[in-house]
């Protein structure tokens, strides 16, 4: 039986933090005598009622959550976010409808990173924090976040991080969650102050560095620039985010053993560190090639913007130097493959995931080996630590079923006259939360608003689907789901 009562209170106490945090972009208005600071104000309201109405219904609850209940409570939370989360641009007046709202907020809250505004310079500076702070605080996920400041307000927390949590393998530093979660909080602050300092010091206004370092350690890619990082031409600048994304495309946990514990020798032997390394260094080497002999970049510029592309694209990041649409065809075949497989487990990066394609590698070479020694035994082992037999069968049915939905979504956008490259391009961004694309109609450097409104809510969906490992979402429409037993 689900726990409605307590969900109820819960995302009630979610909603007021929601409040909390528009209350901050409004103050930021106000500094700098924004026109959207009655937006901001309006959602404030609103967003505080919503609280005290969840709040309200929620009362009394008994304070245990089950696994079911959690999966439902992650799940309305993130929706909850995006749907109140969308007033300040609808509001404001620099979205003109409810589904672009949705959809920009969706992607902020995810950190895919597509945007419907063609022209972000625009936007007043409360409005351009908000969408920063929404990929900030959507990074480590809002449940995540929640438990890290206030332990107490989230029942059965264990279950609730669980439900949000991305990769097929959990690793934990500490016994008890807040307390973990707290350490990788600390982690996630100090590469965000590391980074903005660096902008800072690259020649960077305050607000861009604040702004910038907000959405590249969280890998999400919204920009106060139309040109992205490539508005500052510099390449200590790009240098600095190339660092800042991959650091924040490693897994959280291995950073704090290798800064904190001193653990470096073992860091460096994990097997999904070393893939991910590999992948980038390929990708890189492959891309730099072609842009020296296609398109007459210097060696200097062929390393910095390949190299930048690359990262961006593996972790997830989609902020751009450089316009890849007007690369050689084959450079994005190779980064439609980085974005699929997407950077470590325990990141802010969203994908398949490193230690999934490492573990997928090891099962192919495993059964090319039981067809030469049908008796073999051959464990599949990640780190020195067994996966079972479970775990390879949800990792299988992962795969299948984020293969699948790519596909579907690429018929759709193919449906709605969308190029091919595109179309599977727009899918693997969603799912993968990316944000840039390929093709000739929507390029990596371009707005989303062309997309019908029906394909804006199937890929603001999917966004979902892929920031919470798209089964822990299907789960919720299976029938079983909402049987009592």
């Amino acid at each position: 039986m689900l726990n409605l009562k307590l969900i109820y209170k819960v995302l009630g106490s979610l909603l007021f933090l929601e409040t909390a945090l528009l209350m901050c972009c409004l103050g930021v208005s106000f500094c700098y005598g924004s026109d959207d600071i009655m937006a901001f104000l309006v959602s404030v309201l609103l967003t505080g009622i919503g609280g005290l109405v969840f709040h309200y219904f929620g009362q009394p609850a008994k304070d245990a959550l089950n696994r079911k209940d959690a999966y439902l409570l992650v799940t309305l939370t993130w929706i909850l976010f995006t749907f109140f989360g969308a007033f300040p641009f609808l509001l404001s007046g620099y979205v003109d409808n409810y589904t672009d709202a949705f959809f920009e907020t969706m992607s902020g809250f995810t950190t895919t990173g597509s945007s419907i505004i063609d022209d972000v310079e625009a936007l007043p500076h409360g409005l351009l924090f908000w969408r920063s702070l929404t990929q900030w605080i959507g990074g480590l996920g809002i449940a995540f976040f929640t438990i890290a400041i206030l332990p107490g307000l989230v029942g059965g927390s264990v279950r609730v991080f669980s439900a949000e949590a991305t990769g097929p393998l959990r690793t934990k530093m500490h016994p008890k969650l807040s307390t973990n979660a707290k350490m990788i909080i600390s982690v996630y602050l100090t590469l965000t102050v590391a980074c903005g300092g660096c902008y800072y010091l690259g020649g960077m206004h305050v607000f861009d560095a604040v702004n910038y370092a907000f959405t590249t350690t969280a890998t999400g890619g919204f920009a106060t620039h139309n040109s992205s990082t490539g508005y500052y031409n510099s390449p200590f600048i790009d240098y600095c985010a190339i660092v800042f994304m991959f650091l924040s495309g490693v897994n959280f946990t291995m950073l704090y053993l290798a800064a904190v514990k001193r653990q470096v020798r073992g860091v460096w032997q994990n097997s999904e560190l070393k893939f991910y390394l590999l992948v980038i260094l390929c990708s890189t080497v492959f891309i730099m090639w072609f842009l020296i002999r296609e398109n007459d970049y210097s060696l200097a510029d062929a390393l910095r913007c390949a190299l930048f592309q690359v990262v961006s694209f593996m972790t997830t990041t989609g902020v751009f130097n450089d316009d890849a649409g007007q690369w050689n065809h084959i450079t994005w075949v190779v980064l439609s493959i980085v974005m699929f497989i997407g950077a470590c487990a325990g990141s802010t990066s969203g994908g398949f995931k490193c230690v999934r394609a490492v573990m997928v590698f090891k099962l192919v070479t495993n059964e090319m080996k039981k067809n030469l020694h049908p008796k073999a035994v051959l464990p599949l082992k990640i780190n020195g630590s067994s996966v079972t037999q479970s775990q390879q069968v949800t990792l299988l049915v992962f795969f299948a079923v984020y293969s699948l939905l790519c596909l579907i979504t690429y018929f759709i956008l193919i449906l709605e006259g969308f190029d091919s490259t595109n179309s599977i391009t727009i899918a693997i961004s969603c799912a993968s939360n990316v944000g840039p694309t390929l093709g000739l109609e929507i390029g990596p450097t371009a707005s989303w608003d062309m997309l019908s409104d029906s394909a804006k809510w199937i890929c603001s969906f999917l966004m979902l689907m892929g920031r919470l490992e798209i089964i822990n979402v299907l789960v919720l429409f299976t029938p079983s789901f909402w049987h009592k037993n």
